[in-house]
């Protein structure tokens, strides 16, 4: 199979051409000197280190799995080296704190890396990603002190995070949960209770792991009013920051799963664990959403990269496979790109990633924004828009994803069933994504049931306004014919989105939950390709942008269209959904 490479020249081409990201950086304090120059030649070595480092110990990790013996976890060969030179390499500390030793970058950049990572290995990204998800919780709501004891070394990646939520009676209702925290009468709390599906619950790189765990104080009521959220370490940390006796923080299981063989989940069992209180008493989702949110773009990034990965070695394999007559009469045997359905498979996953990857971008700005920006109206303005866009990004891109693998593997016929090919491993470990950090039909509820009410129901309407706004300007270099598609689709969304306003109730918004994410997806992706074809007009056509154009045609022909039967079953509403008496299935 080919090896992966990072798409530097893409980046490239949405930093410098289709977002104004000199512009934007100079405009936020603390980034006047970040420019589009700087971010790629970061991460071009980024995507060096994915590829030269991490990709080889992808199929080897998949193949040997980690262990569990005597309470120890052991990662696949070569993974802990891996990680301690990422660390060293600073990669860990990309976007972090500089207050805590972290690097300070934007966020534009951290996305792309997390894009890299994702591509390379999957089962690796999660360590690194799940840190810096416990870094943001633990530096938006802890106190001083654990933030001075923790925080340098997670920026570091001298020590790795872990998030405790699940239990095996609470999954997505996490008002079911029984982890029950006591109170030391120190100031500290004794923590019991057991946790599953626990990604990175423990590792053999060395230093700390820290679990940020959802428990419950004794006087707690019932549901989630009733969480509050811990910090429980690995090893407890003695003043001066070095290690001291093993917390009662112990695996007792690794879970057995379809896919991310070299990322150890864990049951993870706190056996009276000394802990500390992240937050405030009884507002430990509030806390915990923070890592959540986080951790859910991320996730949706892992979609996106391991779409890019599966297509390049779907598009390698297609030029190099021999098969059949081709299409125009040409006498065979032919490469199989030739075939107008190998091509279909291709270009949509091609099509989804480049348009992924633009609006990840667009949101990540929209967070550096939220973060930086003088202004606190545009500050909240652009909060509201990562709020709303979370949960799209999360599921569609992990829909869009896992659909992209199984074409992927389709293109290579027989050969993407077999292990040593290493297509079908891309299938497996995308399932997952799409489950994890809240099921992808919870991200739909997310957003039709909460993120659609925002602002009084102004918020959809001002990121609808966006689109409108960039299409009117992008109409003279992109054309009508690319433009007065997307608006079309765009103005289904509008009614889709009145009809739900209109119909309210919680049924309704759940039949159309799922439908209406990848619709509002379909009209965001939509809104990029536009964007992009309009910027690659003007001048010489490289390569790049000769692909822009014809990939943006290709969408709108070819992948919008999926908007009129979408609009056509929401239209429906629930009744069909719900006429079915359960114990007539």
């Amino acid at each position: 199979m080919a090896t992966y490479t990072a798409p530097v020249d893409d980046i490239a081409f949405l930093l410098t051409r289709v977002f104004d990201f000199d512009a934007t950086m100079a405009g936020l304090p603390g980034f006047e000197e970040v420019n589009a120059e700087l971010a790629v030649s970061v991460l071009e070595e980024a995507g060096k280190f994915a590829a030269g480092v991490l990709e080889p110990l992808n199929r080897s990790g998949d193949e040997e799995g980690c262990t569990l013996e005597n309470g120890l976890v052991t990662t696949p060969k070569g993974v802990a080296e891996a990680y301690r030179a990422f660390a060293e390499a600073g990669w860990c500390s990309l976007s972090g704190d500089p207050e805590y030793g972290g690097q300070g970058l934007p966020r534009v950049l951290q996305i792309l890396l997390d894009e890299m990572l994702s591509s390379a290995n999957l089962s690796f990204g999660l360590f690194p990603g799940l840190t810096r998800g416990a870094v943001e919780a633990i530096g938006h709501h802890a106190s001083a002190e654990l933030k001075a004891t923790y925080l340098p070394k997670m920026i570091s990646g001298e020590w790795t995070g872990a998030m405790a939520l699940t239990e095996a009676s609470a999954g997505t209702d996490l008002g079911l949960l029984n982890t029950r925290a006591v109170p030391n009468g120190d100031g500290s709390y004794a923590i019991t209770g057991t946790k599953i599906f626990i990604s990175s619950g423990d590792q053999d790189f060395g230093g700390n792991v820290i679990h940020l765990v959802l428990a419950r104080l004794p006087d707690a009521p019932k549901g989630v009013k009733g969480i509050s959220l811990f910090l429980a370490p690995k090893f407890l940390v003695h003043e001066d920051g070095s290690l001291g006796a093993r917390n009662g923080v112990n695996v007792g299981a690794l879970e057995h799963k379809m896919g991310i063989h070299a990322q150890p989940t864990c049951v993870m069992n706190y056996d009276g664990a000394t802990g500390w209180l992240v937050g405030e008493p009884g507002r430990g989702l509030n806390a915990m959403f923070t890592m959540m949110n986080a951790e859910r773009l991320f996730v949706g990034i892992q979609g996106l990269g391991i779409a890019e990965a599966a297509n390049q070695k779907a598009v390698a394999y297609a030029r190099e496979r021999l098969q059949g007559h081709g299409a125009d009469g040409t006498p065979g045997p032919v490469a199989i790109i030739n075939h107008p359905d190998v091509r279909k498979m291709l270009l949509t996953g091609r099509a989804f990633a480049d348009a992924a990857r633009a609006l990840a971008v667009w949101t990540a700005l929209q967070m550096d924004i939220a973060d930086r920006h003088p202004d606190a109206t545009v500050r909240r303005e652009a909060d509201a828009l990562v709020a709303l866009l979370t949960p799209v990004v999360k599921a569609a891109f992990t829909d869009f994803g896992f659909e992209t693998a199984v074409a992927s593997q389709q293109v290579l016929g027989g050969h993407g069933y077999i292990r040593e090919w290493g297509m079908e491993q891309y299938v497996r470990d995308a399932r997952i994504a799409q489950i994890y950090e809240g099921t992808n039909g919870v991200q739909a509820l997310d957003l039709v049931g909460r993120k659609l009410g925002l602002e009084g129901g102004k918020l959809p309407q001002r990121f609808f306004a966006l689109i409108k706004a960039d299409l009117d300007a992008a109409l003279p270099a992109a054309g009508a014919a690319l433009v007065t598609p997307v608006a079309e689709a765009l103005a289904r969304l509008e009614g889709a989105t009145a009809r739900l306003a209109a119909n309210g109730g919680a049924i309704e918004a759940g039949a159309a939950a799922t439908d209406y994410l990848r619709l509002f997806a379909l009209v965001a992706l939509g809104w990029m390709w536009v964007r992009m074809a309009a910027a690659a007009t003007g001048e010489a056509a490289t390569p790049v942008l000769q692909r822009k154009a014809v990939l943006a045609r290709f969408f709108v022909e070819r992948m919008l269209p999926q908007t009129l039967g979408l609009d056509a079953a929401l239209a429906h509403g629930a009744p069909s959904l719900m006429a079915l008496h359960a114990d007539a299935f």
